[in-house]
């Protein structure tokens, strides 16, 4: 059986592989974190990723091309098709633009907001329109709630109801998401705006989430000590209102940023509480909650967003011993990031090419999770993506090496043949 990395596009490969290169070394990583830190920051003309276009250009082919799906519909949709050429059900894919961080005394106020729009939400609500329009049945968007600005970031620290102009353009998103089938994404930030986004998500579950379907999902970090109780009290408002619950679990991406204490104390007590939040709604069975026999109410539908092998494969293995078992089940997607964790997307398209040809499994759906923007709104996100490489050096490693054989299989071939 041809590995894993066979599936790559010659093109992807080599990128693939270059990146790798230097991710997985601190060596070289350490140095290229301080680079992309310095760019962060607003500099002159020399250093401006958008005037300057040799530096552009640099930054867009060894690294924006490799995390981002492109900078305009064109660039995003021709990137969106590779992937779907390559096997996956689909894409999730989320608008780069961050919040500014300036205080109200520091923001200049246009026409607009002396009439009480804000700039910042309407800006994003026209990117996130732009972004839904990009995908299609099937795929989901992914709303990062604090790119729409500082009236946003604010409200949902102080548990405040959002800002008027917000829930209505929050409507008006989803809205337009359920008219093309896309499902909708709210993605995981910071512990002070969290609590927020947490109870914006179960009112849109509220409204969305009827007849048996989930179109909002929420999204649990496995790395914060309160998301089993935050969750589990999440099941049981699902229970009682009769909604959806939709759950997208992830490992977390704000380790560099969190207080310390918030988070497991080891990356072992991560994989378990990920592993076991996993296990317990797949078996419909977790802590004082269960689903009835016939998994008829209440319903939730999973998605395991993660870069780990072996939790991907203990999901995959119990939702299909259930199978051969004829026991209830619930709907589970999985999901990586563009340009990380390939061992883990391309191992999942494998085991479909087998379980289809066998015609023994319902293919399993899996997705690669995109972010577009310019390089300015990208910045932060691929310091993100850098830190994350910087803390998983072995897996990082262990990807690289992967990559390199198959890059050597190639080229053997091609001498051989």
């Amino acid at each position: 059986m041809l590995p894993p990395h066979s599936l790559l596009p010659s093109r992807m490969l080599i990128r693939s592989l270059l990146v790798a290169g230097v991710t997985s070394h601190p060596l070289l990583l350490t140095p290229g974190l301080s680079i992309l830190n310095f760019l962060s920051k607003p500099r002159g003309p020399l250093f401006n990723m958008e005037r300057n276009r040799i530096l552009h250009t640099i930054l867009k082919n060894l690294l924006y091309n490799h995390f981002c799906a492109g900078e305009n519909a064109r660039e995003v949709k021709a990137t969106i098709q590779n992937i779907k050429n390559m096997g996956f059900r689909g894409v999730i894919l989320t608008y780069a633009k961050e919040t500014s961080g300036k205080s109200s005394s520091e923001k200049d106020l246009s026409n607009d907001e002396s009439k009480g729009v804000d700039s910042e939400t309407m800006a994003w609500h026209q990117g996130v329109l732009q972004t839904v329009r990009m995908i299609g049945d099937g795929d989901f968007l992914a709303l990062k709630l604090t790119g729409a600005g500082e009236a946003v970031t604010t409200a949902l620290s102080s548990g405040k109801p959002l800002p008027e102009q917000m829930e209505s353009a929050l409507l008006d998103v989803c809205d337009e998401a359920i008219s093309r089938h896309v499902n909708v994404f709210l993605d995981a930030e910071q512990h002070h705006v969290q609590p927020g986004i947490d109870e914006v998500a179960l009112n849109l579950m509220r409204r969305y989430n009827r007849g048996g379907v989930a179109v909002v999902f929420n999204t649990y970090q496995g790395y914060l000590k309160s998301t089993p109780r935050i969750l589990l009290d999440h099941l049981h408002k699902a229970r009682e209102e009769q909604f959806v619950i939709g759950i997208k679990l992830v490992r977390g991406a704000y380790m560099s940023t969190e207080p310390r204490h918030l988070i497991q104390d080891t990356k072992e007590g991560t994989d378990i509480s990920y592993d076991s939040i996993a296990e317990g709604l797949i078996q419909g069975k977790y802590a004082d909650w269960t689903q009835d026999e016939a998994f008829n109410s209440p319903k939730l539908e999973l998605f395991l967003a993660t870069h780990n092998l072996p939790s991907t494969l203990k999901a995959q293995q119990l939702q299909k011993s259930r199978m051969h078992a004829q026991l209830p089940l619930i709907r589970i997607q999985y999901g990586q990031l563009l340009g990380m964790a390939d061992e883990v997307s391309l191992t999942l398209l494998q085991m479909n090419r087998e379980d289809t040809s066998g015609k023994r499994f319902a293919a399993t759906e899996v997705y690669k999770c995109l972010t577009w923007g310019t390089l300015n709104d990208c910045i932060f996100y691929l310091l993100r993506r850098a830190n994350e490489n910087k803390d998983a050096v072995t897996r990082t490693l262990a990807e690289y090496r992967a990559l390199k054989r198959e890059v050597l299989r190639r080229m053997t071939n091609i001498f051989s043949s």
